[in-house]
C-alpha cells in the first residue's frame, strides 16, 4: 500500500520500537493527525484470549466520560408508551414490525440498535442482517432493556460497544483528535479500564498483550499497559 507524504513525515518522528507512555502517544497521536477532517483517535489492544473458545469472549460497554465525537444515529425496537419514551429521548429511528420489516429489506440507516425484551422474538429474524454489522442487540452490553431513554441517551453520548475479533484484538474509537489531551487519556483509560474489567474466566496468561493507539490516517504508536490502567 502506497502511503502519502504526510503519512511519511509523521512516519519519522515516531519510534516503531518504542513504548509510549498514554501522555506521549496522545500528544504525539495529535501532532501527526493533520488531515483535512477531524480524525478519529482509535484504539488497538491485542488480548491473550481465543474468542472461538466461549469462556474467551470479550465483550462489553464503555461510557467514554468526555463522548465519543461522533454523531450516533439510534435504532429502537419499541412499542406504544416505550415507543414514546425511546423518541423522547431522541433516537432517531423508532417502530415494531414496520421497523423489522425495513431492516429485513436492507434498510440499515442507523448505527446503534436497541430493543425492548417484548420485542425480541420480531428482532431475533434480523440476526442475519445486524449479526454481522455488530449491531444485534444484546442484554449483555445493555441494548435489549427496557430502559430505552437512558440507553438512548448512553447511546448518543459517548457509549462506546466492543468486541473481541477472531484474531484477539479489540479496536475502538475512543474520541477526536480535536479533543485536549487530557480528554482523550481519561477516555483511553476508561475504555482500557472496560475491557480489563470483562477479563474471561478462560483467559490464561496474559490477558493484555499489547495495547496501540493511532489516528484515522496515522501510524500506530505502541502504549506502555501500565500507563494507560
Amino acid at each position: 500500500m502506497a502511503r502519502g507524504k504526510r503519512y511519511k513525515t509523521v512516519v519519522e518522528t515516531i519510534d516503531r520500537n518504542k513504548l509510549y507512555s498514554l501522555e506521549e502517544a496522545v500528544k504525539l497521536v495529535k501532532e501527526g493527525a493533520t488531515a483535512k477532517f477531524d480524525e478519529t483517535v482509535e484504539i488497538a489492544m491485542n488480548l491473550g484470549v481465543d474468542p472461538r473458545h466461549a469462556d474467551q469472549m470479550v465483550r462489553g460497554v464503555c461510557e467514554l466520560p468526555k463522548g465519543s465525537g461522533r454523531t450516533v444515529r439510534v435504532a429502537v425496537f419499541a412499542k406504544d408508551a416505550k415507543a414514546d419514551e425511546a423518541k423522547a429521548a431522541g433516537a432517531d429511528v423508532v417502530g415494531a414490525e414496520d421497523l423489522v420489516e425495513d431492516v429485513q429489506k436492507g434498510n440499515v440507516n442507523f448505527d446503534r440498535c436497541i430493543a425492548t425484551p417484548d420485542m425480541m422474538p420480531l428482532v431475533g429474524r434480523l440476526g442475519k442482517v445486524l449479526g454481522p454489522r455488530g449491531m444485534m442487540p444484546n442484554p449483555k452490553v445493555g441494548t435489549v432493556t427496557p430502559n430505552v431513554g437512558e440507553a438512548v441517551k448512553s447511546a448518543k453520548g459517548g457509549a462506546v460497544e466492543f468486541r473481541v475479533e477472531k484474531a484477539g484484538v479489540v479496536q475502538a474509537g475512543v474520541g477526536k483528535a480535536s479533543f485536549s489531551e487530557g480528554d482523550l487519556v481519561e477516555n483511553i483509560r476508561a475504555f482500557v479500564g472496560a475491557v480489563s474489567k470483562a477479563k474471561p474466566t478462560g483467559a490464561k496468561g496474559t490477558f493484555m498483550k499489547q495495547v496501540a493507539l493511532s489516528s484515522t490516517m496515522g501510524p500506530g504508536l505502541k502504549i506502555e499497559i501500565g500507563s494507560a490502567l
